[in-house]
Protein backbone atom coordinates (compact mmCIF):
# COMPACT_ATOMS: atom_id res chain seq x y z
CA UNK A 1 0.00 0.00 0.00
CA UNK A 2 1.20 3.25 -0.84
CA UNK A 3 2.59 5.92 2.03
CA UNK A 4 -0.14 8.86 2.08
CA UNK A 5 1.06 12.20 0.73
CA UNK A 6 -0.13 15.50 1.48
CA UNK A 7 0.71 18.28 -0.76
CA UNK A 8 -0.59 21.89 0.30
CA UNK A 9 -0.06 24.39 -2.19
CA UNK A 10 1.69 28.21 -2.16
CA UNK A 11 -0.66 31.33 -1.61
CA UNK A 12 -1.82 31.48 -5.18
CA UNK A 13 -3.28 27.80 -4.85
CA UNK A 14 -4.24 25.73 -7.81
CA UNK A 15 -5.05 29.32 -9.69
CA UNK A 16 -1.01 30.26 -10.53
CA UNK A 17 -0.14 26.90 -9.68
CA UNK A 18 0.66 24.87 -13.21
CA UNK A 19 4.25 23.59 -11.93
CA UNK A 20 2.35 21.44 -9.35
CA UNK A 21 1.46 19.27 -12.00
CA UNK A 22 5.11 18.51 -12.79
CA UNK A 23 5.09 17.46 -8.82
CA UNK A 24 2.00 15.44 -8.90
CA UNK A 25 3.46 13.76 -12.09
CA UNK A 26 6.67 12.28 -10.50
CA UNK A 27 5.26 11.31 -6.83
CA UNK A 28 1.36 9.98 -7.70
CA UNK A 29 2.88 6.66 -9.00
CA UNK A 30 4.40 6.36 -5.25
CA UNK A 31 2.00 8.05 -3.40
CA UNK A 32 -1.39 7.90 -2.20
CA UNK A 33 -1.53 12.46 -2.92
CA UNK A 34 -3.82 14.41 -1.57
CA UNK A 35 -4.03 17.96 -2.83
CA UNK A 36 -5.37 21.36 -0.92
CA UNK A 37 -5.08 24.93 -2.53
CA UNK A 38 -4.88 27.41 0.57
CA UNK A 39 -6.81 29.70 -1.03
CA UNK A 40 -9.83 27.37 -0.60
CA UNK A 41 -8.40 25.89 3.06
CA UNK A 42 -8.81 29.89 4.11
CA UNK A 43 -11.84 31.00 2.06
CA UNK A 44 -9.57 33.42 0.89
CA UNK A 45 -11.55 34.85 -2.38
CA UNK A 46 -10.03 38.28 -3.49
CA UNK A 47 -11.70 40.46 -5.71
CA UNK A 48 -7.96 41.90 -6.69
CA UNK A 49 -5.84 38.90 -7.44
CA UNK A 50 -2.77 41.26 -6.26
CA UNK A 51 0.03 39.67 -4.29
CA UNK A 52 -0.20 42.19 -1.38
CA UNK A 53 -4.31 41.25 -1.03
CA UNK A 54 -4.04 37.59 -1.34
CA UNK A 55 -1.43 37.68 1.28
CA UNK A 56 -2.74 40.29 3.52
CA UNK A 57 -6.12 38.20 3.56
CA UNK A 58 -3.88 34.66 4.89
CA UNK A 59 -3.11 37.26 7.82
CA UNK A 60 -5.96 38.51 8.50
CA UNK A 61 -7.41 34.92 9.52
CA UNK A 62 -6.72 33.18 6.06
CA UNK A 63 -3.96 31.03 7.43
CA UNK A 64 -5.69 30.17 10.97
CA UNK A 65 -8.85 29.60 8.71
CA UNK A 66 -6.79 26.93 6.73
CA UNK A 67 -5.31 25.43 9.63
CA UNK A 68 -8.90 24.34 11.22
CA UNK A 69 -10.19 23.18 8.06
CA UNK A 70 -7.14 21.26 7.47
CA UNK A 71 -7.23 19.27 11.07
CA UNK A 72 -10.44 18.70 10.15
CA UNK A 73 -9.59 16.97 6.93
CA UNK A 74 -6.66 15.36 7.32
CA UNK A 75 -6.97 12.41 10.46
CA UNK A 76 -4.21 9.89 9.79
CA UNK A 77 -0.65 10.41 9.63
CA UNK A 78 0.88 11.13 6.62
CA UNK A 79 4.11 13.17 4.86
CA UNK A 80 3.55 16.53 4.19
CA UNK A 81 4.65 18.25 0.81
CA UNK A 82 4.15 22.22 1.54
CA UNK A 83 4.72 25.17 -0.33
CA UNK A 84 5.36 29.00 1.00
CA UNK A 85 2.29 29.79 3.22
CA UNK A 86 1.29 26.43 2.84
CA UNK A 87 4.34 24.88 5.00
CA UNK A 88 3.28 27.43 7.61
CA UNK A 89 -0.15 26.14 7.82
CA UNK A 90 1.02 22.53 8.07
CA UNK A 91 3.13 23.50 10.72
CA UNK A 92 1.15 25.36 12.68
CA UNK A 93 -1.66 22.61 12.00
CA UNK A 94 1.18 19.91 13.03
CA UNK A 95 1.35 22.25 16.56
CA UNK A 96 -1.94 21.43 16.79
CA UNK A 97 -1.89 17.68 16.42
CA UNK A 98 -1.79 17.51 13.19
CA UNK A 99 -0.76 13.88 12.46
CA UNK A 100 2.59 13.90 10.54
CA UNK A 101 5.10 11.55 9.97
CA UNK A 102 7.15 14.32 8.11
CA UNK A 103 7.40 17.77 6.84
CA UNK A 104 8.64 18.72 3.56
CA UNK A 105 8.52 23.00 3.33
CA UNK A 106 9.76 24.91 0.48
CA UNK A 107 10.36 28.29 0.55
CA UNK A 108 7.90 28.22 3.89
CA UNK A 109 9.24 31.52 4.98
CA UNK A 110 6.30 32.59 7.20
CA UNK A 111 7.86 29.42 9.88
CA UNK A 112 10.43 32.11 10.85
CA UNK A 113 8.68 33.30 13.69
CA UNK A 114 7.81 30.12 15.14
CA UNK A 115 8.99 29.04 18.61
CA UNK A 116 8.08 25.65 18.55
CA UNK A 117 8.34 22.61 16.06
CA UNK A 118 5.56 19.84 15.19
CA UNK A 119 6.39 16.18 15.28
CA UNK A 120 7.76 14.52 12.79
CA UNK A 121 10.78 14.44 10.15
CA UNK A 122 11.73 18.22 9.28
CA UNK A 123 12.93 19.27 6.09
CA UNK A 124 13.37 22.56 5.30
CA UNK A 125 14.40 24.34 1.88
CA UNK A 126 15.18 27.61 0.63
CA UNK A 127 16.84 29.53 -2.07
CA UNK A 128 19.56 32.05 -0.66
CA UNK A 129 17.79 34.42 -2.72
CA UNK A 130 14.73 34.13 -0.14
CA UNK A 131 14.86 37.54 2.05
CA UNK A 132 12.61 36.40 4.20
CA UNK A 133 14.02 32.74 5.31
CA UNK A 134 14.68 32.10 8.78
CA UNK A 135 18.10 33.25 10.02
CA UNK A 136 20.86 30.55 11.24
CA UNK A 137 19.66 31.02 14.77
CA UNK A 138 16.19 30.38 14.66
CA UNK A 139 17.08 26.96 13.41
CA UNK A 140 19.75 26.72 16.29
CA UNK A 141 16.81 27.48 18.66
CA UNK A 142 14.39 24.49 17.30
CA UNK A 143 17.55 22.45 16.72
CA UNK A 144 16.98 22.10 13.09
CA UNK A 145 18.90 22.34 10.08
CA UNK A 146 17.50 23.23 6.76
CA UNK A 147 18.78 23.71 3.38
CA UNK A 148 19.86 26.38 1.15
CA UNK A 149 19.62 26.59 -2.25
CA UNK A 150 22.08 29.01 -4.49
CA UNK A 151 20.62 31.10 -7.33
CA UNK A 152 17.30 31.19 -6.56
CA UNK A 153 14.82 32.99 -4.85
CA UNK A 154 11.26 32.52 -2.78
CA UNK A 155 9.44 31.23 -5.65
CA UNK A 156 12.43 28.05 -6.46
CA UNK A 157 9.42 25.36 -6.14
CA UNK A 158 8.12 26.46 -9.61
CA UNK A 159 11.72 25.61 -11.28
CA UNK A 160 12.04 22.09 -12.62
CA UNK A 161 15.13 21.38 -11.21
CA UNK A 162 13.98 22.28 -7.72
CA UNK A 163 10.86 20.02 -8.80
CA UNK A 164 12.88 17.16 -9.27
CA UNK A 165 15.28 17.57 -6.18
CA UNK A 166 12.40 17.72 -4.18
CA UNK A 167 10.71 14.95 -5.39
CA UNK A 168 13.88 12.33 -5.36
CA UNK A 169 14.57 13.71 -1.42
CA UNK A 170 10.97 12.83 -0.56
CA UNK A 171 10.93 9.28 -2.23
CA UNK A 172 14.37 9.18 -0.37
CA UNK A 173 13.03 9.78 2.76
CA UNK A 174 9.92 7.47 2.62
CA UNK A 175 12.04 4.78 0.79
CA UNK A 176 15.08 4.91 3.43
CA UNK A 177 12.70 3.27 6.02
CA UNK A 178 12.35 0.65 3.90
CA UNK A 179 16.31 0.20 3.53
CA UNK A 180 16.95 1.82 -0.14
CA UNK A 181 17.22 4.55 -1.26
CA UNK A 182 15.69 5.78 -4.99
CA UNK A 183 18.64 5.17 -7.79
CA UNK A 184 20.70 3.13 -5.21
CA UNK A 185 21.28 -0.42 -4.69
CA UNK A 186 19.38 -1.94 -1.72
CA UNK A 187 21.17 -2.62 1.08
Amino acid sequence: MAERLVIVSDMWGAKKGLWITSYLGYLQQYFNIAFYDCQQLGNVDEKINSAENVHQAFVDGGIDTAVAHLLKKEKEPAHYLCFSIGGAIAWKAGLLGLPMKSLYAVSATRIRSEVEKPEGEIRLLFGDGDMYRPKASWYGKLGLTGELVEGFGHDMYSDEKIIKKVCLDLLNTVTQNAGRRVGQKVI
